[in-house]
């Protein structure tokens, strides 16, 4: 591959990764506009979210199936074109098309989710870490830009618009990525599929599953959520998406750093424990004192969970050896993970409706966390020298 090869592999895998989550973080800013217009309680506005998680957890052994078929690098693409219909299908009017909508974006983003570690470890063997971080970062980059425009773009042009507003993005990453997709030496289907009945026998991959959904699920809690618990402690509702965008951007900081530090560490333990800490922080700051320094309880989060996000990625692709493996590895981890996850956001919803506030669902918030600390010491150990599915 000659440089402008090179640089256009590179700048398909971050718009890609762009696209991650622009699909479900532009939702939860929208969500009180989307409960006026169709006259939605609190856990149906929930739903929405939950079920694009679930999508994540149900759909994602998919991704192993569609790369062993065609390869990794067309699967990708196979995703974004799927997340750019689903985005403007869910904008269309009625909830049966918003929530079949919200049912592709979950899908394209549980196809992406899978393939991108084993592109990693594919495409760029040698700075794993490096690449982990990057295409993290993007990730949040992506969650935290349409967090911040989603309802500025809906005052203007309606929350349909807005909820449609990723297949733009998605569409732009389809076009880069399509060469890569199919050029003749692209990832190959890498023989076959790999065996899934001793990787579900590893007591290390429940471990590595279990800390995937538990701050899976932390995120996604905070993800449909934040927004109306800052509004109901008094803030306006284009504050409370700005303070969602920032716990996003925070997570950059992390994003980019972590995943280069850990990579090279025998264990990714001290890593693990500080993310859990600075997490349940966060919660604990939103619960007792909301409004009174928003922005810096919010960095606090952002730091936390965006290196959680990034070890557990980073540690799928440091448990196994090549990008089949991994993509096999990642297929577990997050189709079991975001299943737990998806739990969250509707689960928080109705505690809030049974209880009439949010002090009983940001203490179970801050439960998710101490478990995910106990899955993430564990899985975060230096293993010995074989690999998971080696």
């Amino acid at each position: 591959m000659g440089r402008s090869g090179a640089w256009l592999l590179v700048a398909g895998f971050v718009l890609a990764a762009l696209n991650l989550r622009p699909g479900l973080a532009g939702i939860s800013p929208l969500l009180g506009a989307i409960m006026g217009d169709l006259a939605l309680g609190a856990a149906a506005a929930g739903a929405i979210t939950t079920v694009m998680v679930l999508c994540l957890g149900l759909l994602g052994p998919v991704a192993p199936v569609l790369a062993g078929r065609f390869g990794l690098d067309r699967a990708l693409l196979a995703g974004l074109l799927v997340l750019a219909a689903g985005a403007v299908l869910r904008s269309s009017d009625g909830l049966p098309g918003l929530y079949a909508g919200a049912v592709l974006v979950g899908t394209a983003i549980a196809i992406m989710n899978v393939v991108m570690p084993g592109l990693v470890k594919h495409h760029f063997p040698t700075q794993v870490g490096l690449f982990t971080g990057i295409y993290v970062s993007c990730l949040v980059t992506g969650a935290a830009g349409f967090s911040a425009a989603a309802v500025p773009i809906a005052d203007v042009y309606g929350w349909r618009f807005a909820a449609a507003a990723p297949a733009l993005l998605a569409v732009l990453a389809a076009l880069v990525w399509a060469p890569q997709a199919f050029r003749r030496s692209g990832v190959p289907g890498q023989g076959g599929p790999r065996p899934y009945r001793a990787l579900l026998a590893n007591r290390v991959t429940w471990y590595v599953t279990a800390f995937m959904g538990l701050q899976s699920m932390s995120f996604y809690i905070m993800l449909a959520w934040l927004p109306t618990i800052f509004r109901d402690a008094g803030l306006p509702a284009d504050q409370a998406g700005y303070l969602l965008s920032l716990t996003n951007l925070a997570q950059i900081a992390a994003t980019l750093t972590v995943p280069v530090h850990a990579g090279r560490a025998r264990s990714q333990v001290p890593h693990v424990t500080a993310a859990a800490v600075l997490t349940a922080g966060g919660y604990v700051a939103v619960l007792l004192a909301p409004t009174t320094l928003p922005w810096l309880w919010m960095i606090i989060l952002g730091v936390g969970q965006g290196a959680s996000i990034a070890l557990a990625l980073l540690i799928i692709t440091l448990r196994a050896p090549d990008p089949a493996s991994v993509t096999a590895l990642s297929a577990v981890a997050q189709s079991f993970g975001y299943v737990l996850a998806a739990l969250g956001p509707l689960l928080i919803g109705l505690l809030n409706q049974l209880t009439g506030g949010w002090t009983w669902p940001l203490l179970a918030g801050l439960l998710v966390c101490a478990v995910q600390l106990a899955f993430g010491v564990i899985a975060g150990r230096p293993l010995h020298q074989e690999a998971i599915l080696r």
